[in-house]
């Protein structure tokens, strides 16, 4: 499997990579930023790409390709609707309508969040984009697309959100994880499990388009582990 990987440098986005770059069954990543991944690997490339709005430049190295895993995203806090709309909403689209027209059997997949709202006309601005962003994007005519919300996301294996905020939150939530994950399971997951559900639902399909929380958990764990 081929896989497009936006948002590599992203907590969740450095996830994914990982799972890429350990599962056999995938032989090649291109990851699209604009900062190359930290990583290096053998089946590795970096694209780097300066306007997300028009891939008319790069359009040929997008060809090719299974799956596209889209995980690049911002936090609304701060943010103008016209400024969130433009990351959450146009760019996806964007990069989505060039990989539809040019990779028939694709399975695109795109990181949201839980709590986005499927009506797309809810009172939360960050929820209402999110929500029509992945009604566009079912829209498109993929092979197969789905979409991820998780809830709380906790970093494994040394990946570090960028955001200095966010960071500190995980590091004082860190020693809670294990309660949350006993307790409320169908509101934390990690990294790890993002990235290998992502893979699994490329490769194999899922029975819902849109993957809550504990869908995504339950697609990452194989049957009989616990």
């Amino acid at each position: 499997m081929n896989v497009l990987l936006f948002g590599a440098t992203g907590m969740i986005g450095q996830g994914v990579l990982r799972e890429c770059l350990l599962d056999p069954g995938v032989a090649r990543v291109l990851a699209v930023g604009r900062t190359p991944p930290t990583t290096g690997h053998a089946k590795l490339r970096a694209l780097v790409h300066e306007d997300f709005l028009d891939y008319s430049a790069i359009a040929d190295d997008l060809t090719g390709f299974d799956a596209c895993f889209f995980c690049l995203g911002v936090s609304s806090a701060g943010m103008s609707e016209a400024d969130y709309r433009r990351v959450s909403h146009d760019i996806p689209l964007a990069a989505a309508r060039v990989l539809a027209a040019r990779n028939a059997g694709m399975t695109f997949i795109f990181l949201s969040g839980m709590g986005a709202d499927s009506t797309g006309h809810g009172r939360l601005m960050w929820a209402r984009v999110k929500g029509q962003a992945e009604n566009a994007l079912l829209a498109l005519p993929f092979r197969a697309a789905y979409v991820f919300r998780p809830a709380f996301v906790q970093p494994m294996h040394g990946i570090r959100s960028k955001t200095r905020l966010y960071r500190a939150a995980y590091a004082i939530g860190a020693p809670l994880y294990p309660l949350w994950r006993r307790f409320l399971p169908k509101y934390v997951t990690t990294t790890e499990q993002v990235g290998r559900a992502m893979i699994v639902v490329a490769r194999h399909g899922a029975p819902t388009r849109v993957l809550e929380n504990a869908d995504i958990n339950a697609v990452a764990t194989p049957a009989g582990s616990s």
